[in-house]
């Protein structure tokens, strides 16, 4: 039985083989390090009656890996860990301030109620039409028409405030 150090460096290019012909990339080291200690069992337990070792440690390290995806999968299935795009969408309540709301509407004067709905959810929550639309149970077209008539209104209303105070902010 030859050094196990030598039999891990010449099947290291087979285990790595092995590693991308099952589509893992994430963790390759620690998958390295399960090939080799399934290349470990497999020689101890190779009968040179029964065939070649390449052929039986191939078999036994891919089914190895095999079962260790398969636990990980199950692992993950049971364990829900939510991904990192659900603690950005989670609305942090500590920093809402109501004043802020309030006084946005003071701006919201001469806007209808779908339109002061759109200001809010848009500069408040930073929500898109299309997430409006789901949360007021609208269409998404009906939304982007209380954006173009809330942005018309409030350009409006901006140019008359301007027209009012004169050239340098004065009235």
């Amino acid at each position: 039985m030859e050094s196990f150090e030598k039999l891990a460096e010449q099947y290291k290019p087979m285990i790595f083989k092995i590693i991308h012909s099952l589509h893992i990339y994430k963790d390759q080291e620690e998958y390295y390090q399960l090939g080799l200690i399934a290349l470990w069992e497999a020689n101890r337990n190779f009968d040179a009656r029964k065939g070649k070792l390449a052929s039986y440690a191939y078999m036994y390290i891919k089914g190895y890996l095999l079962m260790e995806l398969k636990k990980c999968r199950k692992s993950e299935e049971k364990n829900l860990y939510p991904n990192e795009e659900f603690w950005s969408v989670m609305e942090d309540h500590s920093s809402f301030c109501p004043l802020e709301e309030e006084t946005l509407r003071s701006y919201c004067i001469g806007l209808t109620p779908n339109q002061t709905k759109w200001v809010i959810y848009m500069a408040l929550y930073d929500l898109s039409s299309s997430e409006i639309a789901a949360l007021e149970q609208v269409s998404v077209s009906a939304v982007k028409g209380w954006r173009a008539g809330a942005r018309e209104k409030i350009k409006r209303l901006m140019m008359d405030k301007n027209q009012m105070d004169g050239p340098n902010g004065f009235r």
